[in-house]
């Protein structure tokens, strides 16, 4: 090997480092190319950080430089590969936060070890060569003369530029709509993302010090506009010295209702229930990164959940108003059931902050070998053990129940199937109906329960599902077995999860059609309680309103309307799925930012703190 190819090896790993990169972008990341333009970038921005990295060794004395090309060949790798489990998982790429909840990690059992391949090994080829080429040339590090340097750093520095003002052209204020993660991703590259993460984060962290209670009047002004809607009379106060109990069913998916896998029926017992409670078919979860611990978070208090990280990590001790809360003020006693280890999803703290009474978590349940399946207690066994604290504590009461069973990867020993798999490329798809069943199952054995101990007849129950089950990682698979291919506007209709509100001897059931969304469930109960909280601060409104707030947003800045959905720049007719003329989305799309940013606002800056809700009570 040359003198002059022996000092280059920083080189070699760059080019080597980006094409993987590129490769992971282009062929893994399923990142949407919509033209020319985005292909370069795409193409460019993997090198432009590379070199840009691996040059630094320049500087470097000759002692240091083959330490240094070594350890960012390994770290960099292992955060890409991080970031590929993960979007095996969620088709979305880590946030800071959710790199610091390691502590969750260990709760993940086989859920990680389904996300690794084979062929995962081919990402640390460029890693062995690497090493080989720097062990082989044990004196390839050179001392660079300052014209070198500034040579080397003037082309990396100018490919990078190049990079950042293409993406401005394609995507301008793009640093403004962080939220969109695929986007920061696609255009300026994985690791400098990151980087933006981490600024986001730290940011963060200074705005609750910085916040003030000027900064709530714009907020209260846009939640009053809402609040002034028309209720729907017939319902308020049904609930009124009811025991409230909600299932919270972990990915449950609306797709599953009504449909058969080989003649079989997927949720008979929820089919059947539909058709004796109030069942809302466009309900979508509007969950982020916090999943399930984002789902209760919006149903608890109506805002939304965080664009880069779980608000029950980050902001745990912030001041709400959320339900639990409210009617215990009003004789309430509130409690979780969930059979998981309490600290996860940093629940102990979070609950407090929400203001329930009691958390039954996994130390409250006997869970051992034969009463497990995938994340741990069953679903039947969670309920059969649940039902003796249901009976034991104050009421009325205010509980939710959170299943486990179905969680990805889905798995299920076959003497506890009821159904068939289906039978595609996807084994995560392929598992999910019989899991999904069996949760089906055990939520009619907790009905049976209830009757057996006599709450029945006493409760209101509500069923919702918490998040998606099925990520757009399965997209080709789903396609198969809904008979079609699956497109953005496909995937937003995808989250829609059930929504049914059981109330026993009611006899108004109907199916209503009208757009839903959790964050709509916290001004729902308390309507149905017959508690007016009008001085509440949220962006839901009542699904028992005969008008209601014009738009359901989604935490990527996609929405849905009665008649439009937006998702991906573009619009489409929600009903048919037929593409429409982005002006009639346009009147929407900045309301739902806003919406958006008043809640993120109230969040990071834990503005709650210094509004006087009493006083808004009188």
């Amino acid at each position: 090997m040359s003198k002059e190819l022996k000092s280059q090896v920083f080189l070699i790993a760059s080019l080597l480092f980006g094409l993987k990169t590129y490769i992971l972008y282009r062929f893994v990341f399923h990142l949407s190319i919509e033209n020319t333009l985005q292909e370069i970038i795409l193409f460019i921005n993997p090198f432009a950080t590379s070199i840009l990295v691996f040059s630094l060794v320049v500087w470097m004395k000759p002692q240091n430089q083959r330490k240094f090309i070594k350890t960012v060949m390994i770290i960099g790798t292992l955060l890409l590969y991080f970031n590929l489990l993960y979007y095996r998982n969620f088709t979305d790429f880590i946030t800071l936060s959710v790199l610091f909840q390691f502590n969750n990690a260990g709760d993940l059992g086989s859920s990680v070890l389904s996300l690794i391949h084979f062929w995962d090994l081919f990402l640390f080829l460029d890693v062995l060569i690497v090493l080989y080429l720097l062990r082989k040339n044990k004196r390839n590090a050179v001392l660079y003369s300052r014209k070198r340097k500034l040579q080397v750093m003037a082309l990396s520095l100018s490919i990078l530029f190049v990079n950042i003002v293409l993406a401005e052209i394609e995507r301008p204020m793009l640093f403004l709509r962080g939220f969109d993660r695929e986007y920061l991703v696609k255009n300026v590259g994985l690791f400098n993302y990151h980087i933006y993460d981490a600024f986001v984060h730290s940011k963060t962290r200074v705005q609750k010090v910085m916040a003030d209670e000027s900064e709530l009047a714009q907020i209260t002004d846009y939640v009053n506009q809402e609040v002034d809607i028309e209720q729907n009379e017939s319902l308020e106060g049904i609930a009124k010295g009811k025991n409230i109990i909600y299932i919270s069913a972990e990915s449950v998916q609306s797709f599953v209702l009504n449909k058969t896998i080989n003649g079989q029926e997927i949720t008979p017992f929820l089919n059947d229930l539909m058709e004796d409670s109030y069942y809302f078919e466009n309900f979508y979860h509007q969950t982020n990164l916090g999943k399930t611990s984002d789902s209760e978070f919006l149903v608890e208090t109506s805002l939304y959940p965080l664009p880069n990280s779980a608000v029950f990590f980050t902001h745990p001790q912030n001041e709400y108003r959320a339900v639990p809360e409210i009617i215990g003020e009003e004789g309430y006693y509130s409690a979780v059931f969930h059979a998981n280890n309490k600290s996860f999803w940093n629940r102990d703290v979070m609950y407090e902050s929400l203001g329930y009474d009691h958390f039954f978590s996994e130390a409250q349940y006997n869970v051992n070998e034969e009463n497990s399946i995938g994340w741990g207690l069953n679903d039947k066994s969670f309920f059969e053990q649940s039902i003796k604290y249901l009976q034991s504590i104050p009421k009325p009461f205010y509980v939710k129940f959170i299943t486990l069973t179905n969680h990805f990867p889905f798995e299920l020993p076959e003497k506890y199937a009821s159904i068939d798999q289906f039978d595609s490329n996807s084994r995560t798809l392929n598992q999910y109906f019989p899991t999904v069943r069996y949760t089906d199952e055990a939520i009619q054995h907790f009905f049976e329960l209830l009757k057996q101990s006599g709450l029945y007849e006493e409760s209101i129950i509500i069923i919702y599902g918490d998040h998606y089950g099925i990520s757009e990682y399965h997209n080709k698979a789903m396609g198969e077995f809904l008979g079609k291919e699956i497109t953005p506007y496909d995937h937003i209709q995808l989250q829609r999860v059930p929504l049914m509100i059981h109330i026993p001897g009611h006899k108004g059931h109907k199916k209503i059609e009208k757009i839903a969304g959790q964050i709509d469930l916290k001004p729902t109960i308390l309507h149905l309680l017959g508690i007016a909280n009008e001085g509440d601060i949220r962006f839901g409104t009542n699904l028992f309103s005969e008008e209601r707030k014009p738009f359901i947003a989604f935490r990527d800045g996609s929405f849905v309307t009665d008649e439009l959905l937006y998702t991906n720049h573009t619009c489409y007719d929600r009903i048919t799925g037929e593409e429409k003329d982005i002006a009639n989305c346009e009147p929407f799309t900045d309301q739902v930012l806003e919406e958006l940013q008043y809640s993120d606002n109230l969040i990071y800056g834990d503005l709650l703190r210094f509004y006087n809700f009493d006083k808004n009570q009188e």
